[in-house]
């Protein structure tokens, strides 16, 4: 249970800082930034619990590259998305909203271009991902000091690369939370579902065809 709790934590703080940073009044164009590290600090403050995914993506990647058993690939994941609705609740809190439609009805609900939002949303998990695994799970850079960082710093180059095209949630607990705060619309949902999660599928069979000493 301590690592699904860590699980949680993880990703209620990053759907969290989203919320509070690009809300207004939120941090503007530093946003990806305050994202990508307050992922980076949650990766190292949980990453010998559970393993720091904080995002079904990665945990899938994980789980294709033959580092995670079905039995915690899904726990993991609802854990995951329980952290995000329990972000969505404290930001709608936090912003002074006292229903759960009135923070939807004060944020400006974006509408992305299903093509090129697909693309984007592959394209930045699927580095996210990637960097994961190597960094995380490969033998040939296990006990780095730098996974946290790696992680986080792709996120946020990620969200100023493609952010203005799909919204940047690259993790689908994410993508519950933003459309939950209205950041996004319910009919883009499984844009970002189908993307997040076949570039965690293709990240995995990548890696495992890339990289040949696994253990």
């Amino acid at each position: 249970m301590n690592k699904y709790l860590t699980e949680l934590i993880g990703t209620f703080f990053l759907v969290f800082t989203i919320g509070c940073t690009v809300i207004s009044p939120g941090a503007g164009a530093l946003a990806p930034l305050a994202i990508g590290a307050v992922l980076m600090v949650m990766v190292f403050a949980g990453g010998h619990i559970s393993g720091a995914n904080y995002n079904p993506a990665v945990s899938v990647a994980i789980w294709v590259r033959g580092k995670l058993n079905t039995k915690d690939l899904v726990a993991y994941i609802i854990f995951q998305l329980i952290g995000a609705v329990l972000a969505f609740l404290a930001v709608a809190y936090l912003k002074g909203c006292d229903t759960l439609t009135t923070l939807a009805d004060a944020t400006s609900r974006a509408s992305y271009p299903v093509g090129p939002a697909l693309l984007a949303e592959f394209l930045g998990t699927f580095a996210l991902t990637f960097v994961v695994l190597n960094v995380a799970t490969a033998k040939g850079t296990a006990n780095n000091s730098f996974y946290g960082l790696a992680i986080g710093f792709t996120v946020t180059a990620m969200a100023y690369a493609v952010g203005g095209i799909s919204g940047g949630a690259f993790n689908p607990a994410v993508a519950l939370g933003i459309t939950l705060m209205g950041l996004s619309t319910w009919a883009n949902i499984w844009v970002f579902l189908l993307a997040n999660i076949a570039a965690g599928i293709a990240s995995g069979l990548a890696f495992k065809f890339l990289v040949t000493d696994k253990s």
